[in-house]
């Protein structure tokens, strides 16, 4: 899946490059919308508004895509595509929890669609500390799971400023959740402002570096020098380092600089339905030859978090 040209961004940030640039502007502004309606949860799963749709991640050595995070969209009859802000304001926490089940199982389901493809992708979704604790996910996923032999796990995204809170807690359920293929990925790390001695002992596979410090690292010194600790600190746990929110060229060259592993943003490809992803996937493989079976995407080796020493 890579390109020949590593330094040109759109020649291998994959299939952000395949899309009109019409279509590419409607996906950003959809990110940038103004004010939505708020619409309850529980309406729009009952009506089967609620998508998952994908944001892609790039290996940022290999120059090649990694994966891709599971994101909540709700189709509107009426008011069209609404955003997270729009439904996830004042929500209670069993909506929370129906709503966090629904991407699970939907995102376990997608994998299986995306392998049949010929696409062996490394996927992830957002869940609370909460959930964690509220739903029986070790149960959900082994009853739902995919059968392939091949699924490489599926990573949970949980924010700093949670795990945090009660890192034995955090640790324990980490834990637990590893025996049934699921990895723990701290999100928005920065941005709680913990200590960092206090992660020493949570196993973690990925630190995501909260977008506030990836925007503008390439000229301002400051959240260079936190980027740069913040891939510091991930290497030395044993775990990889992510950029989440990168925006524009110059930044994501200084990430790749910094050891920076994986990385995404709207540079690389905003979010998208899956049917729209898995279109540019198919597009680009048969771009380059005749899909085969040895041409599936194999899933990039993460660390499983485990602490060094």
């Amino acid at each position: 899946m890579s390109d020949s040209d590593p330094k040109d961004v759109r020649n291998w940030s994959g299939p952000i490059k395949d899309l009109a640039e019409d279509e590419r502007q409607k996906l950003v502004d959809s990110m940038n919308a103004p004010a939505q309606p708020r619409i309850a949860v529980s309406e729009a799963l009952r009506n089967n508004w609620v998508e998952i749709w994908y944001q892609p991640k790039i290996d940022l050595k290999r120059k090649c895509l990694a994966g891709a995070e599971a994101l909540a969209r709700i189709r509107h009859p009426q008011f069209g595509i609404l955003l997270p802000h729009s439904f996830l304001r004042d929500i209670s926490e069993d909506a929370v929890a129906e709503l966090a089940q629904h991407a699970l199982l939907a995102t376990l389901r997608d994998w299986t669609m995306f392998e049949e493809a010929g696409f062996n992708l490394h996927l992830s979704i957002n869940l609370p500390v909460g959930v964690l604790l509220k739903l029986p996910i070790p149960r959900l996923v082994a009853e739902y799971r995919p059968k392939s032999t091949r699924w490489p796990g599926l990573i949970l995204e949980v924010t700093e400023d949670q795990i945090v809170r009660d890192i034995p807690l955090a640790k324990e359920i980490a834990t637990q959740l590893r025996v049934s293929g699921l990895t723990i990925a701290i999100d928005d790390f920065g941005a709680g402002y913990s200590c960092f001695s206090s992660l020493r002992d949570l196993p973690f596979a990925e630190l995501k570096v909260d977008r506030s410090f990836i925007l503008g690292c390439s000229t301002d010194a400051t959240n260079g020098a936190i980027c740069q600790t913040a891939i510091d600190l991930a290497h030395r746990f044993g775990s990889a380092a992510v950029a989440e929110g990168v925006e524009n060229a110059a930044d994501l060259q200084a990430l790749i600089v910094m050891g920076c592993d994986f990385g995404q943003g709207v540079l690389i490809a905003p979010p998208m339905p899956k049917e729209r992803f898995l279109d540019l996937l198919r597009q680009r493989m048969n771009k380059r030859r005749p899909v085969t079976s040895k041409d599936a995407i194999k899933p990039v080796q993460r660390p499983a978090g485990r602490v060094v020493a």
